[in-house]
């Protein structure tokens, strides 16, 4: 990054290659068609969580299989914010905002809520405590009428604002909301793991003990990396359910969160590369196998078959090979720029899971 950015330092840097990225992302836009710009959307949306997961697990070292109860926390939030402000008659930004902002504050909220639990908890008890999650959110949405039971709720319809309706469709817009909450989210997530933050959590993650022995409030830094992933979590949740135009206990179940946590690990933990890595497999690689099998001389039954299993089989299959053959993940396959005397010596000084 100082190669391509050799003026700017710390924080500048980060956003300065968080703003280039996502002005790079919007461009690519034009280049894709409706439905391809609906993938590229719940890519975005998907790596925001993925990126505040890699940051909670890669960095922190706690694990978290109930992502997915905090993604739909903040779907739901933003789906009853955003109906009420429909009701008053408030629309485009008016209406987003608030919505996007109740859902991330009720996201982060229960991620508090997780962290005060998991400061005292470590390793499978943490695990089960945020799988029992995962099941009881669905299971609250099915049961409260007001959260619209096994449907769901729908969220009102977003169009394209005025002076872009000669220009762009209306899957390209809610791309470019994707694109622009998961590039704030994610540079704002670098910035956190690239700085103090960042160095404690490292810190509570290598050896709990000497850091609090150093100074370290490793409590405290524990309910702050679960809360700060939550927002994350509750953001995509929010831009899924502003995608999708719903949301319902049924697209937020325990595989939907193990497949996050997969993500995660295949693109490689603690990375904010691997989170994006890990998003693009998990919408793209189903459709991918569907599109093949459709092609194949096979019944009706035998493709529906292969096309609900067989991802599942291959998600399996790359995780192990993953974690045998490279346990960094996808993203240490990728090669580095070469490096001045001054950075290779700073990379050296580095841990390698800092990246």
């Amino acid at each position: 990054m100082t190669r391509f950015l050799p003026a700017l330092r710390g924080h500048a840097r980060i956003v300065a290659l968080g703003a280039a990225l996502t002005i790079l992302a919007i461009g690519a836009t034009f280049l894709l068609d409706p439905y391809r710009n609906f993938q590229f959307a719940t890519i975005a949306a998907y790596f925001a969580v993925t990126a505040g997961l890699t940051l909670l697990v890669g960095q922190s070292g706690q694990l978290s299989l109930g992502h997915a109860a905090l993604m739909a926390t903040g779907g739901y939030g933003y789906a009853l914010t955003a109906n009420a402000l429909a009701a008053a008659g408030l629309t485009g930004l008016a209406r987003f905002l608030p919505a996007f902002a109740v859902a991330v504050v009720a996201a982060g909220a229960l991620g508090l809520l997780l962290g005060l639990a998991a400061a005292r908890l470590h390793g499978p008890y943490l695990a089960g405590i945020t799988l029992a999650l995962v099941v009881a959110v669905p299971a609250v949405a099915t049961t409260f009428k007001a959260l619209g039971g096994d449907q769901g709720l729908p969220s009102p319809y977003q169009g394209v604002p005025g002076a872009l309706q000669t220009l762009i469709a209306a899957e390209q817009w809610h791309a470019w909301v994707a694109i622009l909450t998961a590039g704030a989210v994610v540079t704002w997530l670098a910035i956190l793991r690239g700085g103090p933050f960042g160095l404690r959590m490292r810190a509570v993650r290598d050896d709990e003990t000497a850091a609090r022995l150093n100074g370290v409030p490793a409590g405290r830094v524990k309910v702050s990396a679960f809360t700060v992933s939550a927002v994350a979590a509750g953001a995509g949740g929010a831009v899924l359910c502003f995608i999708t135009q719903s949301v319902s206990p049924g697209a937020y179940t325990l595989s939907f969160s193990l497949l996050l946590v997969v993500a995660a690990v295949l693109g490689g933990l603690g990375s904010i590369g691997g989170a994006a890595i890990g998003s693009f497999l998990v919408v793209m690689l189903p459709w991918l196998i569907t599109t093949a099998t459709s092609q194949l001389p096979l019944s009706a039954d035998m493709t529906q078959r292969l096309t609900g299993n067989l991802p599942v089989l291959i998600f399996g299959a790359l995780l192990t090979v993953t974690i045998l053959v490279r346990p960094s993940g996808i993203v240490g396959l990728i090669p580095r720029f070469p490096q001045g005397p001054r950075e290779g010596l700073r990379s050296a000084l580095r841990s390698p899971s800092t990246e």
